[in-house]
């Protein structure tokens, strides 16, 4: 089958460099990787910008098929060039040209994008996560939140951005470091420590939850790491039976909640007392070798290509009814 591998990595391809441009934290180095596993699945691939010009280069790769069906899928690993919400870019255009993709939707990555939002849906479907406020320019208070707390993008993927404030004579100039950095409000909210699990998802109606995977911060005092760190990671995780089947309950929660499709990763704080909180969900988790998907997958039996392309298969049939072997 031909598959369009789409990725961000050369920024000039727009009319007007205009609006939030994306943080410097690209995954080239992941893509070619998932193109040589979609290869190796036995399908022609093509790697390509998800910019201005990417529906001409894949109607020409992918040109309409007389009986009005789609002659290929696109892989998506785009995570936008500037503006907001910049996830939804590609996947919009992809709808409206009418080509079929992988992973979330539109909707699911604009949901799981606003931290707020999905803070929202998570505590009206009855999943905890820690108590938060949003903080913009002028808000002097984190009102009744207990310190220390964590300060990140309402609206950045990741931890980019993300500060750990112990005092409040500390939260203004984080607030304003947000706002003047992203152009965008601050989430601020109570920092949890304990253990931090992420947890991988594969499918869409039954969810299949991969092995928990947890980061492992050794001998820090404070259980904290920036997105530009990498701490080390144990799969799968040591974990309770019963505290495990909650972690799974509350991860197909939050996936179904911000209506994600196909793949995702959850993260989980559990407190000292063994209460889990969902921090976020991530609708475009990286794909690398050493990712934590990639991770629990192989705890789960899968290697690297098989990943790749159960991902694609799981967005094959959920498209076409069939699987696409």
């Amino acid at each position: 089958m031909r598959v369009a591998v789409v990725w961000n990595h050369d920024r000039t391809g727009v009319i007007n460099r205009f609006g939030q441009s994306r943080p410097e934290n690209d995954h080239c180095e992941k893509v070619e990787t998932v193109e040589a596993a979609l290869q190796e699945g036995g399908h022609e691939t093509l790697l390509c910008e998800g910019d201005k010009g990417l529906l001409n280069t894949l109607e020409l790769f992918m040109p309409p098929d007389p009986r009005a069906r789609p002659s290929g899928i696109v892989f998506n690993m785009a995570y936008g060039i500037q503006g907001e919400c910049r996830l939804i870019h590609v996947p919009a255009m992809l709808e409206m040209a009418g080509i079929p993709y992988t992973g979330s939707g539109p909707l699911g990555h604009g949901l799981s994008l606003d931290k707020v939002i999905t803070k929202r849906l998570l505590r009206d479907c009855g999943v905890p996560t820690p108590n938060f406020r949003v903080m913009g320019r002028g808000t002097e208070s984190a009102g009744d939140l207990r310190f220390p707390v964590i300060v990140k993008p309402r609206h950045e993927y990741y931890s980019v951005g993300v500060q750990l404030v112990q005092q409040p004579t500390q939260l203004r100039h984080a607030v304003e470091k947000i706002i003047t950095d992203y152009a965008q409000d601050a989430l601020v909210e109570e920092y949890i420590e304990g253990r931090e699990i992420t947890i991988p998802l594969l499918g869409n109606e039954q969810p299949e939850v991969l092995p928990l995977v947890e980061r492992d911060f050794g001998s820090r005092e404070t259980h904290f790491a920036t997105w530009q760190e990498t701490p080390n990671r144990i799969c799968p995780a040591q974990i309770g039976s019963k505290v495990a089947k909650i972690l799974r309950e509350v991860s197909i929660a939050t996936f179904r909640a911000c209506q994600c499709r196909d793949y995702a990763r959850v993260d989980v704080r559990i407190d000292r007392s063994g209460q889990p909180f969902v921090l976020e969900i991530n609708s475009l988790p990286a794909l690398g070798i050493d990712s934590s998907c990639a991770l629990a997958a192989t705890a789960a039996g899968y290697d690297f290509s098989s990943l790749v392309n159960r991902i694609l298969d799981i967005a094959h049939t959920r498209y076409f009814g069939i699987s696409i072997r």
